[in-house]
Parts: C-alpha cells; structure tokens; sequence
C-alpha cells in the first residue's frame, strides 16, 4: 500500500537529516547543511501528503490502521511492538508537524544565516521533528512515550542552543527540570495502564476502557490513570503551576519558539489527553480537573500578557493561555474543538513567532517593544503577515482562530462538563488576548519611532523568511473554513472528519443533558466578537489615541501592574520554597554531610587507619639478621606451644 504501510519513511527521513548533519555537518557549507535539512523535511512533508492520500481510499472498517514492524521490547507478558498506526487524529497531526515545520525550517535557513553552529542547530530541529512524528504516529503509550521524551531533549537542546548565554543554559536547564516534574505523572499513568490492561498498546487500551462503566463517584482505576496522565500533559503543555518553563524557553532562537514552542511540541499535552479520550469520559471527576485548569490557566496566562515588554515573552505567555482554551475544549469532551484550535493556533501562532523574528531581525536583533515603533512602513509585509494572525488569535470573523475559539466557547457552556462561569472566563480571557495582541500591533507598527534611526537600519527581511511568512498567513486566514458551514445549520467538516476518533466519547457525552440550548451559539459568539471588538478598541485608545494614558495607568494601578509585571512573583515563590531549600539541603546535607563527612570521612578514615598499620607493621623489617634470627625462633617455640597445648586438650 505504499507509503501507508511503510509510514516508518515519514519520521526516518527527518532522522537520517539529523544523524548527517550532526555527524558530518561541520566539514559541509551552510548550502550543503541547508540542503540536507530542508530535503529532507521536504520529502518527509512530500511522504505525509502521500500517505494522507492513501488513507483517504481506506474502507472504514481498516481505520485505524495499524501497522507493527518488529518486537521492541519483550519481558515476559510485556510485548511492545515498534508499530504505527494513522487514523483521522494523526493526519491532522502529521499535516501540522510536517507541514508547519518544513515552513519554519524554510524561515529559519535565512533567521539563522550569520549565526555559529548552523549545522548543529539544523540536526537538532531534524531530530526534533523525528521525534514528534513518533509521538504522533506511535500505536502504543510506550511509543508515545519516546517521542514525549525526545521532544523534551530537542527542547532543552535548542533553548539553550546559545550556551555561551548563561540566561539560555539556565533556561534550557529548567525546561529539562519542569518537564521530568510532569514526565513523573506520565509514568506513573504508564504503569497504571499496564496493571490495568496488561498492555500499553492504545487500540486495546481504549477498547477495554470504553467497556468499563463511568466512575461517577469518587476516584477509580481510570480516574487515577486521567490524572497521572494529566500530570505529564500540564508539563508538556505549560499548564498551572508548570508552566514556568515556556515564558524562558524564549531565550532560543525565534525559530524554536515558532516550531516547539508554539506549533507542535507544547500541543503535545493536548493530543495525549485527545487520543485518550475514552479514558476520561469515563472519569468526571478528571474531566473537571482538565476544564478548570486549562480555563485557569488561559485567563492567568493572558493577564500576566496585558503588560510585558519583550515582543516574545508577550507571545509565550499567549501561548500558555491558547493552550488552556484547548485543555478547557478536552476538558468539556469537546475534544474536535481542541483539536481543531491546536490545528488553528499551529498557523497563526507560528506566524506571530517568525513575524516577531522579522522584526528582531529588522531592528538588529531588538526586543523591547518600548524601543520600536513606526515600523509599519519600513517592514511593510512583516507587518501585514503579523496583522493576519493577530486578527486570527483575537477571534476576528473570517480567520481561522475565530471558528476555532468560538466552538470552544459555545462547548464551554453548552456541553454536559461546561458550566456559565467557565464560558465567563473563556470570555474574558477572549477580550484581553485582543487587548494585548492589538497593543503588541501598535506598540511595534504604529506611532512614532522610538529607536535611534542612525544606528538602527530597519531593513525587510530575506525572501527566505518572507515566504514562509505569507504561507502562514494564508492558512491563518482560511485554515478554519472547514467549519463553517455550522454557522448556518451546515456541518462542521473539521469535526465529522474526526467523528470516528472520538465516537465512544461522544456516545457518552449524548446520554448527558446538555447545559444549553443550540439556539444560544449565535448570541453567544455576538458576546465573544463584542469582548474582542472591546479589547481592540481598548488598545487603540491607550497604546494610540492617547499613548500617554499606558503611563498614567500604570501609576494609577501601580499595584496590580507591579504583580503582573512581575509575573504574580511566582518565580520568585518557586526559588524560595522550593529552588534554594533543595540547593540548602544539596549543599549542607548531602555534599557535606552525606557526601564529605559521612562517605568521604568513612573512606579517609580506613585509609589513615591503614596507613597507620603499614608503618608500624614495617618496622618489624629492620634488615637485621640477628633480628629475624630471634623471630624465627619465638615463632617455632610459640609453635611448639600450640601443639603440646593441643595434644594436652584433645586427651
């Protein structure tokens, strides 16, 4: 069947670029490094496209497709297969990973030009997209596994990809840390899952759990496997309180954060939590967790947003709070609807990352938004791209955020896990991503220059980035489309493709009442495009009309706007309480304690104690004949003793 049955092709390519460019890349040229990055991607996006195109011919009763190519671990009753398997959910992933990021590795041959290491850099996005498509495609937890696991080492392989920065290293590092945090819950639900089911593959898993009945009160096996896999995915994901990663994972290039860290890795929560969905519809009370802290989240995120500086950490903690919208979708078992806004914000945030890249590009490597201004004109299509996202992510009618955000919100009420206080947040959480996404717009492209135009040359960026760019733009505009028919009693194209993924859960969810009638989706979205109309004309008034009011606000609500800037001091909380009594406790307890009076003084003190026998054992060989002569015989006569001794005792 082609590339279907050798869907093995799909990740092996990005891998054999990553394992020539690692290996041999510091002999090639930037041309030949480039060439071997981008070919390779390109013929693995070329094989999805191939591959989808395959899938679509299946006869139901083949999906999912499944397809093992040897043992890969067998202990005892425990058989893992290397297997992949495709099924409507991975397509949609592989056209994103693939797709998305052939586009960035594009922009990043010209982002990364002039910069040291441009092989290394090129192996390990290589070797990222590898390892995402094995998360993707994996037909087992186990599999997943490797690839959430190899994701996390690209990660920390490329936020820190300036190691000579310390801010980047300690970034990188606690990207690492975080994540292992998370990555303990994952496994703790791994193991579960095997006691349970007595295999990790997810076809069977989800088979048997779908035969289980809802654990409606209290905390059952498969309550305790939603949470423990919760766990891993808020770390992944950047969810409340492990999300203090991703704002410092901005210290990589602009490419990573586009790729990684908007596009595919993070979303990496959501899909786990997505593909098991039969598991947590059968487990309320985890439902609930996953609603209440992606909808948290979205809204702490999104505050902490209205008042930062720097063009990428304004981005990063967008990122945060779009995340939350999707856990907020699978947490209300609109699990389409999640799905499709990880698809949506794949395309509009990746393009505000590389536009954020033009413009640091253009301002000679600066990212104080304070610092810029007037850049509209100079930077004219960066600048145009940069709109069409953010009209996208602010939910403007038309672009491919607004029908993405507006089921999440309309499902955040109606849906038998919604609730009015969680669509409330999910609304005002809309209007402030409108608020600080338009004051990003015209802090940077608007009003007066605020850099020292005889030092900076503002300049457009390279054909290479600008493509990519427009591609984005493109797909930010009409990648939503698929929806909206719903609008006028139509289908939802997006959701009946992933109608057969998510079926069980869905034959679920329908015996539930519903929270609200259909005929309130229309009202409803009207509220959320007036929250976005307000949140645009508020960031016209302040950061345009009257520039001079952002001030003037500031110090009127010094308070607030002093925890906000600082992010709610939560860093900060994390060093005291955690950071600096684990480094007390490593310092005093277990180096000099543990280690150096306990370990070190026990091994010290054996070998002073040794030493101390040695020399006075030695003096016993004097090198005097007469000497040794008197020892011989003491020792024949204490002989001779023993065995008269002996004789006598023994009669």
């Amino acid at each position: 069947m082609g590339v279907l049955e050798n869907a093995w092709i799909i990740p092996a390519l990005p891998l054999a670029g990553a394992a020539v460019n690692g290996l041999f890349g510091r002999r090639f040229t930037n041309k030949t490094v480039t060439a071997v990055a981008i070919g390779s991607t390109t013929l693995s996006f070329l094989a999805a496209l191939t591959l989808i195109w395959e899938f679509a011919r299946l006869s139901a009763d083949k999906i999912p497709y499944v397809k093992p190519y040897f043992p890969w671990i067998v202990a005892g009753n425990f058989r893992v297969d290397f297997a992949l398997a495709v099924d409507q959910l991975t397509v949609i992933m592989l056209l994103v990973v693939t797709g998305v990021g052939w586009l960035i590795h594009i922009y990043a041959t010209g982002y990364m030009a002039h910069e040291g290491g441009y092989y290394r850099f090129f192996s390990y996005l290589n070797l990222f997209m590898f390892f995402m498509l094995i998360l993707v495609m994996g037909a087992s937890y186990a599999l997943m596994f490797v690839g959430w696991e190899g994701v996390g080492l690209c990660s920390y392989l490329l936020i820190g990809f300036f190691f000579l920065k310390k801010s980047a290293s300690d970034a990188g590092k606690k990207a690492f840390v975080v994540n292992r945090i998370g990555d303990f819950g994952f496994l703790l639900g791994l193991f579960l899952i095997f006691k349970t089911f007595g295999t990790l593959d997810i076809k069977p898993v989800l088979a048997r759990a779908a035969e289980m009945p809802v654990e409606a009160a209290g905390i059952g096996t498969l309550t305790a496997i939603a949470l423990f896999l919760f766990v891993g995915a808020v770390g992944k994901s950047a969810q409340l309180p492990l999300y203090v990663w991703l704002p410092d994972a901005m210290e990589g290039p602009t490419p990573v954060s586009a790729l990684i860290h908007a596009a595919t890795m993070v979303t990496a929560g959501v899909y786990m939590v997505a593909r098991s969905s039969g598991i947590y519809v059968h487990a309320p009370l985890a439902m609930k967790a996953v609603a209440i802290v992606g909808c948290l989240t979205a809204f702490f995120a999104a505050t902490i947003g209205l008042v930062q500086t720097d063009i990428k950490k304004v981005l990063a903690y967008s990122t945060v709070s779009q995340l939350g919208y999707m856990f907020l979708a699978c947490g209300v078992g609109a699990f389409s609807a999640g799905i499709f806004h990880l698809m949506t914000h794949a395309f509009f945030k990746a393009l505000l990352f590389l536009a954020a890249g033009s413009v640091i590009h253009a301002m000679g490597g600066e990212q104080d938004m304070r610092n810029m201004g007037g850049l509209h004109g100079p930077i004219r299509a960066t600048f145009l791209c940069m709109l069409m996202a953010t009209l996208a992510i602010a939910g403007a009618p038309g672009f491919s955020g607004f029908f993405s955000k507006d089921e999440i919100l309309w499902q955040s009420m109606a849906s038998p896990y919604g609730h009015w206080a969680l669509w409330l947040v999910a609304v005002v959480t809309a209007l402030m991503t409108s608020f600080y996404m338009f004051r990003l717009i015209f802090l940077t492209f608007f009003g007066k220059p605020r850099y020292d135009e005889h030092h900076v040359h503002v300049h457009e960026s390279p054909r290479s980035m600008l493509v990519p760019l427009m591609a984005l733009a493109v797909l930010s505009l009409g990648g939503g489309w698929m929806a909206a028919p719903a609008l006028f009693g139509g289908a939802n194209h997006f959701e009946e493709f992933l109608k057969p993924v998510f079926a069980n859960s869905e034959e679920i969810l329908s015996k539930l009442p519903a929270n609200a009638e259909h005929s309130l989706e229309i009202p409803l979205m009207l509220v959320a495009i007036a929250g976005a109309t307000i949140g645009f004309f508020a960031a016209w008034w302040v950061y345009l009309k009257k520039p001079e009011a952002s001030d003037e606000l500031a110090e009127k609500l010094s308070g607030p706007h002093s925890v906000l800037l600082h992010k709610y001091y939560v860093d900060e909380l994390y060093d005291a309480v955690i950071v600096h009594p684990m480094q007390w406790i490593s310092t005093n307890v277990l180096w000099k304690g543990v280690d150096a009076a306990g370990i070190d003084g026990a091994v010290n003190g054996i070998a002073s104690l040794a030493r101390g026998l040695g020399q006075e054992a030695r003096q016993v060989q004097s090198g005097n004949g007469r000497t040794y002569a008197s020892w011989l015989v003491a020792g024949a006569a204490c002989v001779v003793i023993l065995f008269l001794w002996l004789g006598g005792a023994l009669k």
